[in-house]
């Protein structure tokens, strides 16, 4: 069992890895690279959802962390915890709708939603990151 204290530090390498198997996976479909394209977008899949189950275990455990940020670091972490948060409720059903198309071979479907799936996930699990290093690495007497 994973101690508590290190799930937000799990989260966060989840967070990174999808991102990177987000930029591979875009890099092998513009190679036309479709197997390889389909292993690294699943997994993807597969990254973000051990993050969501992660992250909702620890929240549910461990409840509400707190920014201790001051002066301008405030209205830059909820600037972007606020774009985070918004677009990663949308993002999951997108993700799901953007994978059920691939899978039905609906190609032309897939790739219309792809196009504003990937950039929204991205930026969804880049943000998780730069949360993650605020809330736990940011030192609020700077």
């Amino acid at each position: 069992m994973i101690p508590l204290a290190w799930l937000p530090h799990l989260n966060a390498a989840l967070n990174a890895l999808s991102a990177v198997l987000l930029g591979a996976g875009f890099a092998a479909i513009r190679g036309r690279n479709i197997p390889l394209h389909r292993r690294l977008m699943v997994s993807a899949v597969g990254a973000s959802g051990t993050f969501l189950v992660a992250y909702l275990y620890y929240h549910a455990h461990a409840g509400v962390t707190r920014f201790a940020g001051t002066g301008a670091a405030r209205p830059v972490y909820f600037g972007i915890l606020s774009t985070h948060t918004t677009l990663a409720a949308l993002i999951a059903p997108l993700v799901a709708v953007t994978l059920y198309r691939a899978l039905r071979g609906r190609y032309a479907a897939h790739r219309r939603i792809a196009g504003w799936t990937l950039p929204l996930w991205l930026y969804v699990s880049v943000t998780g990151v730069v949360v993650y290093a605020m809330l736990y690495h940011v030192d609020p007497s700077r």
